[in-house]
């Protein structure tokens, strides 16, 4: 009776791990359709810890005025929607970006699935800023939307030390998590006025722990989560507030 137990533990313990495990063909089915049809940048692979390797896309600027490690919500892909649209624009604005694919998950995965990848995604920014550190001197700031900006406050809570000079968090559902550590950096959390509603329940909170000098909360007007139609908007409130973070 015991064996059977602890074989029905096993085999349920096993297909927990499978319906979180990452979803490389997933993965590799986006950087199939991205890669070829690039236009702002150029496609790079990037080692991970795993042995594999992780689509980002660069896009270098003469003098940069900073170097953006950007990183994207949940279950798409370093050139999709918003993120496409805002690392062509922050590119013409003047800084070096560097768009990367993020773990993902398959397709009914729900938001409180995604921390069990996590580490891998905290690998991913860790190496991304390195990459970036070998081809330009300038100030790195990770930017990120929706489950990316979750990626990146747990990273940076985690994280014995940052390489980001500033973190501009976008669309970030609930309050910031962890400690002190995760905002010690100058960090900008902007949202939209119509945004998700638990990006909007959980903006005072995060207004009120964004005590760290060169800090604040901006709201863009009329804009939803994906800033539909008010992409210069943020893409201008990112460079303005970039232009006294990074000083």
């Amino acid at each position: 009776m015991r064996t059977a137990i602890r074989t029905a533990v096993a085999i349920l313990s096993c297909a927990a791990t499978l319906a979180f495990a990452q979803d490389y063909e997933r993965e590799k089915r986006w950087a199939d359709e991205v890669e070829p049809g690039v236009v702002v940048g150029d496609a790079v692979w990037i080692p991970a810890a795993s042995g594999r390797k992780f689509l980002a896309l660069y896009a270098p600027a003469k003098e940069a005025k900073g170097a953006l490690v950007i990183v994207h919500g949940a279950g798409v892909h370093p050139d999709h929607g918003l993120i496409g649209i805002l690392r062509a624009k922050l590119t013409d604005m003047g800084y070096t970006t560097l768009s990367i694919q993020m773990p993902v998950l398959a397709a009914d995965a729900k938001h409180e699935d995604y921390p069990k990848v996590f580490p891998d995604a905290f690998d991913r920014i860790a190496r991304a800023s390195a990459w970036l550190r070998e081809r330009t001197p300038a100030k790195q700031v990770l930017v990120s939307h929706s489950m990316g900006a979750y990626m990146s406050n747990a990273y940076l809570d985690a994280a014995a030390s940052s390489p980001f000079a500033a973190w501009v968090c976008v669309g970030r559902l609930g309050p910031f998590t962890g400690g002190a550590r995760a905002l010690a950096q100058p960090t900008l959390d902007i949202y939209g006025e119509q945004d998700f509603p638990a990006v909007l329940a959980g903006a005072e909170a995060r207004r009120k722990a964004l005590v760290g000098r060169g800090s604040r909360q901006t709201v863009i007007a009329a804009a939803d989560h994906f800033f539909v139609r008010h992409e210069d908007e943020l893409a201008r409130a990112i460079d303005g507030w970039l232009a006294g973070a990074l000083k």
